[in-house]
């Protein structure tokens, strides 16, 4: 599987929703692990690259 590129600011939209119903986050640091922000209600995460690089649906950058 290659990896997926995305960078800090990045909106992710992923495929499963947050408990809170919002389905895309913003990427607060990007290295080994991923911290995201929610867009709908602001809980900040820590997730293993890993596991968010198969949960991702699309990548919207902030500069597109």
């Amino acid at each position: 599987m290659n990896p997926v590129k995305f960078s800090v600011g990045d909106i992710i939209e992923l495929k499963k929703n947050h408990p809170c119903g919002g389905n895309t986050m913003t990427v607060l640091y990007a290295g080994s692990d991923i911290k995201l922000k929610c867009n709908k209600c602001g809980h900040e995460m820590t997730v293993e690259r890993i596991k968010i690089e198969k949960r991702i649906k699309k990548v919207i950058s902030p500069l597109s």
